[in-house]
Order: C-alpha cells, then sequence, then structure tokens
C-alpha cells in the first residue's frame, strides 16, 4: 500500500478500531477515516522493516497513541531504544532528540520525518558559544540541558535533563564544585539554583513555548476552574514555577496525574501532553493551554510513513562527536 492509494478500508477499521476506541473524544468519525490508514500501513510496514518509533510527550494523540513503540521524554526514548532489537529508530520529536538517541545508538539507522524540526533552546547555544564559556570560565564545569545540539554535547563536562538537573549540580557540590553553568535553559538554571548552594552561572536562552507562561494564566485558570491542580515545567518563568503546585518533567508531571487523579488538573507546557495524558485520565478533566511547539507539529503522520518508506532523513553524525558527546551523558547516568 502506497501513500498515493491509502484507503479505509474494513481491514484497516478493523487493525484500529482499538486506537480509535481510545481517541474518539479526540477524533471524529470522518477525520479519523482520513488518518486511520496512515497509522495502519505505518504499523505494518515497521514490523516489515524492524523499526522502532519513538515518541516524545509532546506529541498528537494521533502519533501518540497510534504508531509508538516507545513514548516519554527524550532522553527515556534513547535509553529504551538503545535496549531494543531494532535495525531503524524514527524519532518523533525533535532533532536533538534524534541526535540523542544516535549518540547513545551509534549503530543504528536514527531518522527523523523532518529534519527541520528543531528547537528554540537547542537553538541558542551553539559548539563555539561552549569554547566561549570554557574561556570565560576556566575549570567551572559545564552542565548542559538535554536539549542541546550533539556539538554542544561533545563540548560538555556532564548532560542533565529536567528531572535531574537538580541533582546532578548538588552531586558536582559534593565533589567540591562551588560553581557551575548550567546551560542553556536560565529559567531551569533559575529554578534550581532556587534549591541548591552551589552557585549556577546562567546562560540566556529560553524555550520559546514556556517562557510564554505566566502567573496571571494561572490565577485566571484558578477563578474559572475550582479545585484545579497546576502542574508546570522546570522550563517555566520562576514566577510561573511559584504559583504552581507542582513542578516536574514530562515524565513526572505524567506520573503525578496517573497517582493522584486530581478532579481538574492543568499542565504548563506544550498543549499536546494534555491531550495525551486526557486519554490515559478519563477521571480527570484536563484543562487545556493553546501553547503549542511549532517545530513538534512539524512531525505528521504522512511524513512519519514517508520516512519509514525512504528511510531517511537519516541522522549522521561523525564518529569523534558521538564519541565526545557519549561522555557528558555518560557521566549523568552514573550520577543520577
Amino acid at each position: 500500500m502506497s501513500s498515493r492509494n491509502l484507503a479505509y478500508t474494513d481491514e484497516v477499521a478493523n487493525a484500529t478500531a482499538p486506537i480509535y476506541e481510545k481517541l474518539s473524544k479526540q477524533y471524529d468519525e470522518e477525520h479519523w477515516k482520513n488518518i486511520a490508514p496512515y497509522i495502519y500501513e505505518i504499523n505494518r510496514l515497521k514490523k516489515e522493516k524492524n523499526a522502532v518509533i519513538l515518541v516524545h510527550n509532546y506529541m498528537t494523540p494521533d502519533i501518540f497513541f497510534g504508531i509508538s513503540d516507545i513514548v516519554g521524554d527524550s532522553l527515556m526514548l534513547a535509553r529504551e531504544a538503545a535496549k531494543t532489537d531494532a535495525d531503524i529508530i524514527i524519532q518523533c520529536g525533535v532533532r536533538f532528540m534524534a541526535e540523542t538517541s544516535k549518540i547513545l545508538c551509534p549503530e543504528k539507522k536514527v531518522i527523523i520525518p523532518d529534519p527541520e524540526a528543531g528547537c528554540s533552546l537547542a537553538d541558542a547555544i551553539t559548539a563555539k558559544d561552549m569554547l566561549a564559556l570554557k574561556e570565560l570560565y576556566p575549570g567551572v564545569p559545564i552542565i548542559t540541558y538535554v536539549n542541546t545540539s550533539a556539538e554542544v554535547k561533545a563540548e560538555s563536562d556532564i548532560s542533565c535533563t529536567s528531572s535531574n538537573a537538580l541533582q546532578i549540580v548538588n552531586a558536582l557540590g559534593k565533589q567540591g564544585h562551588k560553581e557551575v553553568i548550567l546551560a542553556p535553559d536560565k529559567y531551569l538554571a533559575m529554578n534550581v539554583a532556587a534549591q541548591t548552594d552551589v552557585n549556577i552561572i546562567i546562560y540566556e536562552g529560553s524555550c520559546e513555548v514556556h517562557e510564554r507562561f505566566s502567573p496571571q494564566d494561572i490565577i485566571d485558570a484558578r477563578k474559572a476552574h475550582e479545585g484545579l491542580v497546576v502542574l508546570a515545567h522546570p522550563e517555566c518563568p520562576p514566577d510561573v514555577m511559584a504559583h504552581a503546585d507542582y513542578a516536574g518533567s514530562t515524565a513526572q508531571m505524567d506520573d503525578y496525574i496517573k497517582k493522584h487523579q486530581p478532579r481538574r488538573s492543568m499542565l504548563m507546557t506544550e498543549g499536546s501532553m494534555s491531550d495525551n495524558v486526557a486519554v490515559e485520565n478519563p477521571n480527570v478533566e484536563m484543562i487545556g493551554t493553546s501553547h503549542m511547539c511549532p517545530h513538534m507539529k512539524r512531525i505528521t503522520l504522512p511524513k512519519v510513513l514517508k520516512a519509514l518508506q525512504d528511510e531517511a532523513p537519516e541522522i549522521v553524525l561523525d564518529r569523534d562527536i558521538i564519541e565526545r558527546a557519549k561522555v557528558p551523558v555518560d557521566r549523568m547516568l552514573e550520577l543520577s
């Protein structure tokens, strides 16, 4: 079946019925008939090609629930992919995630459906910027957020995620480092700095989605929705974090909702995650936000199918970059 003659046949309908049962509140029947053939063909083709599809929490529900083999945050996706025996990795996320998968799975073919799916954080810092930081602050360890390019990771001392950034900073503090650089997200650095005695040198980068949230968003939402529980991602500004009930990574927020089952909740993060959380937690009323990542939304079912068919565009990194970038990632895993 080629993408030219995709049709909603009885076979497609029967094969995708369990998925639609889960997503019927997100997609009406007519729209489902348009996307179900893509889901069917992608799932058929990935088995034929021994491919695994990694799907980030910010993907739309059709991708998140329809074609995923592994879902989660960027680092977890890469770590889980390394455990599989797949020959091909399809990364449904943004480019730095695909690069991280390539770093941890250098022998596998890593494909991103749209190579233009970038990230404002990853774009905020370059390897040249890293060299400038080293010259400006000689001997000060540089912690780079996983939301960075392979070239930036290659110049890092250690990586971190939003869930373990504080742990990594404190671990370096116990090793005798009184100050560290945490780049490129200034808000993550500020939020961590408020919880540690280690002095954090802040780099001026930010996420174009999370920086748009404000305390007023939370104040207004609480007025409109009684008993609202607000969860915020550490890439949000500190004043937003101060108004939230809980702060954590995408995985931590997901775990919180599953465990506590609040009557109403709002996630201060990329909008599609609320849709995905709502599907798995029908007893929780998710109050969505309109803040979407334009880069994440470049990944669509037709692009995933074409990427599988063509086995392209492939992520290609120099062996030297892979080896050097793996060091800070491995060090992070050791310390966390």
